[in-house]
């Protein structure tokens, strides 16, 4: 009975917590950052905010609720489907705030920053934009561009970047800015101190190497607060690679465990600086693959990143768990064995996979050509059409494809409740 009664006493709680911010607010959040005791937190009407949060261009945004996060970041405020009014009344129904993002020209993209008009006219395309949604009552702040400092010789963006801060805390002062760099480095750290010194805090994005954010911060010479705006899965960068010099992809199990991993022991362990952080990507992309990013599948299951990421916000594990891989082979090998095949060729497949709530589990196969439309820094990506799909058990005969050249192997554990395991293993088929 006193389990029932607290359980209900929880609920209630929430409910009346989700209640207190859909019906309180009509006007804008006030976010401040603040350094209290040597320590940098943002506060969100007088009340202390830790970002627990994740990148959510497209994603599920009542999901990322229910599994316990406050906050999810945008890369811009048009995405193509939903406007960032859209996107933002989503989140404030959710009960959770936005980190809005401000597309800004990148130079590896052909933008000059020392062509004065053009950045004139960006300026004030984006202050329409910061105009529109500056009072809505989701809003927690502006990322200012993303990984601005890629690929770029000219580090005036910056100074675009100090100029936009600038006019954002003109027209709107309830909220924050930022901009995110794709790592951090000394070069741009020294010239942000020097020409763009108007935004609150600096965010910071990796990926593996995240286990040295710390060092990396001091290298560059950080001392003031920063948040870790994307952080995930092992990037395609980073991993080994085939003899055919394609990327070998983790598994979800894998990636969940290096979710947990790198969480405790670097976004969690820096009570001074960190902001809090959003963890990269809730939802479903294609960059590589379409499974190396994305907390989801495309037909829409959760994957175990998702599991690994409620355990984090809410420090339990979700009512029922995503099925989890223990092992994958094609022919009796692995991803790393450097699978050459022949022309139609039969070949076995065989994963060993199980659920955490013993639900019955489902098998789906896919075989897909190695991608060649291949961006950078998060750039859009065509997904290659499969070649072959079927519904097996978990162990499947196929037949390799007739034309030569590097392909993959995917599989999807289903457990019948949205939720799914995946994994995939490159191969090639020789040319006779």
């Amino acid at each position: 009975m006193k389990k029932t009664i607290l359980f209900v006493s929880i609920v209630l709680l929430m409910v009346d917590c989700t209640y207190i911010f859909r019906t309180s607010r009509k006007s804008p959040a006030k976010v401040t950052l603040e350094q209290i005791d040597g320590k940098y937190r943002l506060f969100v009407d007088g009340e202390e905010f830790y970002v627990k949060g994740a990148g959510c261009e497209f994603g599920n945004i009542e999901a990322l609720a229910k599994h316990g996060a406050n906050s999810f970041r945008t890369w811009r405020t048009e995405n193509g489907k939903s406007s960032a009014e859209e996107v933002l009344d989503r989140a404030y129904d959710a009960g959770v705030f936005v980190l809005m993002g401000l597309e800004v020209g990148r130079e590896r993209h052909g933008y000059n920053y020392n062509d004065t008009v053009w950045v004139k006219e960006q300026f004030d395309s984006l202050k329409s934009e910061v105009l529109k949604i500056k009072d809505h009552p989701a809003l927690l702040g502006w990322a200012i561009g993303n990984e601005l400092n890629l690929g770029a010789s000219n580090l005036k963006i910056f100074d675009a970047v100090n100029d936009l801060s600038k006019m954002i805390h003109e027209v709107d002062p309830n909220h924050v800015t930022t901009t995110t760099l794709a790592g951090i480095g000394k070069r741009e750290v020294d010239y942000i101190k020097e020409h763009c010194t108007d935004i609150d805090f600096l965010s910071i994005q990796m990926y593996a190497d995240i286990v040295n954010l710390h060092k990396r911060i001091e290298d560059a010479g950080w001392e003031g607060p920063y948040m870790v705006t994307e952080w995930g899965a092992t990037g395609h960068w980073e991993v080994a690679r085939t003899e055919w010099d394609v990327a070998i992809e983790p598994t979800s199990r894998e990636k969940a465990m290096s979710f947990i991993e790198r969480y405790k022991k670097v976004i969690e362990t820096d009570s001074v600086n960190c902001l809090g952080s959003y963890v990269f990507l809730w939802g479903q992309k294609q960059e590589r693959t379409p499974t190396w990013y994305g907390m989801f599948l495309e037909s829409g299951e959760e994957i175990e990143t998702v599991d690994a990421m409620h355990k984090i916000w809410t420090g339990e594990w979700p009512e029922n768990r995503c099925p989890t891989l223990d092992s994958f082979a094609l022919n009796g090998k692995t991803a790393y064995d450097n699978i050459y095949l022949k022309k139609g060729e039969s070949i076995m497949a065989e994963v060993m996979a199980r659920d955490f709530d013993n639900d019955e589990l489902s098998y789906e196969w896919e075989i897909i050509p190695e991608s060649t439309d291949l961006g950078l820094g998060g750039d859009v990506e065509g997904r290659p059409e499969a070649v072959f799909k079927t519904v097996d058990s978990n162990r499947t005969e196929i037949k390799a494809p007739e034309i030569a050249g590097a392909y993959r192997l995917f599989v999807y554990v289903l457990d019948g409740n949205r939720h799914a395991a995946t994994a995939n293993i490159p191969f090639y088929i020789k040319e006779d």
